[in-house]
């Protein structure tokens, strides 16, 4: 890929968040000071984001959702309330989420409104990403099935290896960190089962 078009793909995604923050602080009618001080996210960085100027790691993504009070997936969610038969999202609309260390991207593959229930990703893994959970909601089950390398998975004291072919069950509702042990780019689909919440 060219240097034109990765460029072109960051701001296609980060316009996809940004103009998401935007609205939803404006509607909350909070100033950017007042969404950086309930984020901890730098002023400046929340005002690129929402000039599309960048893509917000996973760890932003979290703090912002918090601050304005939504699931982190509901940032990324158009207020489009037309629903076609058929929906088909291009990979470069994709949003992507990239871990702190900038070594793993979670393209989110499952429906937006069914983020409640469901959550479900392609998974990738440069050798030695790491992507580090905290607990979900209780009763939460994460699904992983290995497509390519071989990850490793911490869920609170528990170690598991998963190769290629694949798959590992594991409790979402305790800390829990995958990381690619192996020697190659490992890719994956990771599918999280959330209790509805009464």
């Amino acid at each position: 890929m060219t240097q034109r078009r990765k460029h072109d793909n960051v701001v296609q995604q980060a316009a996809v968040v940004g103009s998401v923050v935007q609205r939803l602080r404006k509607a909350r009618e909070m100033s950017l000071d007042e969404l950086s001080e309930l984020s901890g996210v730098a002023k400046s960085i929340i005002s690129r984001i929402e000039r599309n100027e960048t893509n917000p790691t996973l760890a932003t993504m979290l703090k912002l959702a918090d601050a304005l009070g939504l699931p982190p997936h509901q940032l990324l969610a158009e207020s489009d309330s037309c629903k076609p038969i058929i929906q088909h999202q291009k990979r470069r609309d994709i949003p992507l989420l990239i871990s702190e260390d900038g070594k793993c991207r979670l393209h989110i593959i499952g429906a937006l409104e069914l983020v409640e229930w469901v959550q479900w990703y392609d998974f990738q893994a440069e050798p030695g990403g790491v992507l580090a959970s905290e607990p979900h909601q209780p009763g939460c089950v994460e699904h992983l099935h290995v497509l390519r390398g071989v990850l490793e998975v911490r869920c609170g004291d528990t170690v598991a290896l998963v190769r290629a072919g694949e798959t590992l069950r594991y409790r979402g509702d305790l800390p829990h960190v995958i990381t690619n042990v192996g020697q190659e780019t490992a890719q994956a689909v990771m599918v999280l089962i959330l209790q509805p919440i009464a």
